[in-house]
C-alpha cells in the first residue's frame, strides 16, 4: 500500500492512495488553514470507523443477519500537549435490521475489536483506550 501527499499551498495538501482516490487535507484556521479539506487526525478517526464498520457488517452478513443499515459514531479525546495523540476513542454502532440476534451483533463488534480491525488494534497497541457499544434498531 502506498500514498502520496502533494502540497498545494499554505497548509493545504492533496492525498492520493493506490486506489487513485484523492482526499483534500487542510489545517485549522489558527495554523493558516482555510477549511478546504479534512484534518489528518480526522482521517485517522474516520479510517478507524470505516475499518471496524466494514468488519461488523461483513461478520453480520456472513452470520445471515438481515442488516439494513449500520451507522458508526466515534468520539475521541486527544492529549492537550504536542503530540496531540488520541488518548481515548469510543465507538458506538447503531445496527438496523430485521430479526437481528443481539448475541451475533455483540460477537461481531467483539471480533472486529479483538481480531479483525487492523486500525483499532494498531491504535490500541500505541496506547489508545478504545471502547465499544452498540444499539439495535429493529425494522419490521
Amino acid at each position: 500500500m502506498r500514498a502520496k501527499i502533494q502540497w498545494r499551498d499554505k497548509v493545504h495538501f492533496t492525498a492520493v492512495a493506490d486506489s487513485g482516490h484523492q482526499i483534500p487535507l487542510d489545517g485549522p484556521a489558527e495554523a493558516g488553514g482555510e477549511n478546504r479539506g479534512s484534518r489528518p487526525m480526522e482521517l485517522v478517526l474516520m479510517g478507524l470507523g470505516g475499518c471496524t464498520s466494514y468488519d461488523v457488517v461483513n461478520i453480520l452478513t456472513k452470520s445471515r443477519q438481515d442488516v439494513v443499515d449500520c451507522v458508526t459514531e466515534l468520539s475521541a479525546d486527544r492529549a492537550e500537549s504536542v503530540p496531540e495523540v488520541f488518548d481515548r476513542i469510543h465507538i458506538h454502532f447503531i445496527v438496523s435490521g430485521r430479526n437481528l440476534d443481539e448475541k451475533k451483533v455483540a460477537r461481531a463488534v467483539s471480533l472486529s475489536a479483538d481480531k479483525y480491525c487492523s486500525a483499532s488494534i494498531m491504535l490500541e497497541r500505541a496506547g489508545v483506550q478504545i471502547s465499544h457499544d452498540y444499539e439495535i434498531i429493529t425494522i419490521e
